[in-house]
């Protein structure tokens, strides 16, 4: 999952949410944590291609991740992990580009056009490298180690979410016209976000309020598979005394 809590104890739930099979479709074994938003963006990515997922739970505090089976298969042993009838990939965002490039009807979801692809990749690296990070460097100190909110910490996140209202002026999706992954992984770093407490505001961020909206909508199986992985991370944040 990154930010150093892939040996965590995640206290997840025990469940399984098969996406909707396609005829003649393989199924692909897939190692993830409900609560994490990296696995759940992988989630409503092969929902929107149409690949079905063999859903394999990772119990990170029984150590699943470091039992030799999957240390061959993912020496970093982080969550989430694919495999591909033998071909292992992980860092869910070369997971989601994977996905449409192996198995997606058409490029919609990751344009092949050069520049629009360069696009795609320029806000899924802003995902990983400054949104996400920042919303892992504030929100898991808490709760994963107890640690107390900084609010240094929460200015660097309400910048990253200021940068994305800026991307979105004039524009109707992250990347462009049209729906595509950037979409989904962002749309999940921010739900994980707003599930924590923080507050979208139309106010402080009338573009990103307009695209959330949409995108909650537009996303395949948004609700269905995002939102019990939401309440779990939820249900990790310490109790207000």
């Amino acid at each position: 999952m990154g930010h150093g809590v892939a040996t965590a104890h995640l206290g997840c739930a025990r469940y399984l949410i098969f996406p909707s099979p396609v005829a003649g479709a393989m199924s692909l074994d897939f190692y993830y944590v409900p609560l994490s938003p990296p696995c759940r963006s992988v989630l409503l990515a092969a929902r929107a291609v149409g690949v079905k997922l063999n859903l394999k739970l990772v119990d990170l505090a029984a150590g699943d991740n470091l039992k030799p089976h999957y240390l061959k298969m993912n020496p970093q042993h982080t969550v989430p992990t694919l495999d591909d009838k033998g071909f292992a990939l992980w860092e869910s965002r070369a997971i989601l580009g994977y996905l449409v490039q192996q198995y997606g009807k058409d490029d919609s979801l990751y344009p092949k056009e050069a520049k629009k692809r360069a696009l795609v990749d320029q806000r899924l690296y802003f995902d990983i490298g400054t949104l996400y990070q920042r919303f892992g460097d504030y929100y898991y100190p808490v709760l994963f180690s107890g640690a107390a909110l900084d609010a240094e910490k929460l200015k660097k996140f309400e910048e990253s979410v200021e940068f994305l209202n800026k991307f979105l002026e004039g524009e109707k999706w992250v990347a462009g016209s049209s729906l595509t992954i950037a979409d989904i992984t962002i749309a999940v770093t921010l739900s994980s976000a707003e599930i924590l407490g923080f507050e979208v505001s139309a106010k402080k961020y009338p573009n990103v309020v307009r695209w959330f909206t949409s995108a909650k909508s537009a996303i395949p199986g948004y609700q269905e598979l995002n939102t019990p992985g939401l309440n779990d991370l939820k249900a990790l944040l310490p109790a207000k005394k």
